[in-house]
């Protein structure tokens, strides 16, 4: 496994589908709330269709171990405690911040703010790890990524106000996932991937259901099968895109494979536009891929022949 996921002809491709899965949640989300007409002010219906959609995802990957690899389940009590701490962090505490603060920011201002979580885990690697030091083509790479978020979502509304539950609950947020992926690099020690998505998935997602499930209104949420469909499909690129990444991670540099998540907020905009009537694709779109473009060639050029499997 170790020899098949330090490759970059590996690395990148892999790197690149789990943003793009990620992406797609965009419009799969705003199509399922219209579907399933959910307020949009109504947080708690969407914590608790996110609860089920990340418990979902758990259970997926959960199963799959035990008819599969059942030994890969196997957890010691030190472990547990870190997936406990891990699954409040990774899901239950980023997920109740990204969407109560989506709530009450405009669309630009929470790609833009989301993306930030970017900067977070590359500036929080430089000072981790000695062979993971924030460099020019790093710097090059977080410029043009970030660059490309702003120019993919120009034009919509953007107010240069602050609101904690708005803006700080976005920041925080994107500060949660950053810490997250530290942890998965660095305290997932012994726990295979596929396990520690699937444990912190499904330990999240009950802690967002216990909490949102006695709150929400009747009828807050009216399933119907395109709405099942959608959310089965979330739950899939969920458990998918988290495994992925957290193999890619256990064997790589955290500040490295982190940069491709500019690729996601930016193939959100452009999916958006495929598949949502009311958003067209543009010049500001294309301008922004072709900057994250830039940005993933900034960080690779020149770059080792093989990243690292371990850092110092």
């Amino acid at each position: 496994m170790q020899e098949f996921l330090t490759r970059k002809w590996i690395v990148i491709p892999i790197a690149i589908f789990c943003a793009i899965l990620w992406g797609s949640a965009f419009p799969v989300l705003k199509v399922s709330y219209t579907e399933m007409q959910m307020a949009t002010n109504d947080v708690i219906a969407k914590i608790v269709f996110a609860g089920m959609r990340f418990l979902m995802a758990g259970l997926i990957l959960l199963v799959g171990l035990l008819l599969m690899n059942r030994k890969a389940l196997a957890v010691t009590k030190r472990q547990f405690r870190f997936l406990v701490v891990f699954g409040i962090i990774q899901t239950a505490l980023q997920y109740f911040f990204f969407y109560n603060g989506l709530a009450n920011t405009s669309g630009m201002q929470g790609a833009i703010l989301v993306s930030s979580g970017t900067f977070f885990t590359v500036i929080i690697a430089h000072f981790f790890y000695r062979d993971d030091r924030l460099n020019k083509a790093k710097a090059i790479g977080l410029i043009a990524g970030f660059a490309g978020i702003i120019v993919a979502n120009w034009g919509q509304e953007i107010n240069f106000t602050f609101h904690l539950t708005g803006e700080g609950y976005m920041i925080l947020s994107a500060l949660t996932g950053a810490i997250g992926t530290i942890m998965a690099k660095e305290m997932a020690v012994g726990i295979h991937p596929f396990a520690l998505t699937g444990y912190q998935l499904t330990i999240g997602s009950v802690l967002m259901l216990l909490v949102g499930v006695p709150q929400i209104q009747e009828n807050a949420i009216a399933f119907t099968p395109l709405g099942w469909g959608l959310l089965i499909y979330s739950a899939l690129l969920s458990a998918i895109a988290f495994a992925l990444w957290y193999s890619l991670l256990k064997y790589n540099k955290a500040g490295e494979i982190t940069m491709y998540k500019f690729i996601t907020p930016v193939s959100g905009a452009l999916l958006s536009a495929m598949f949502i009537q009311d958003e067209k694709l543009n010049g500001f779109i294309i301008g922004g891929l072709a900057l994250v473009a830039v940005g993933i060639v900034a960080i690779n050029y020149h770059g080792k022949q093989r990243i690292p499997a371990k850092n110092a």
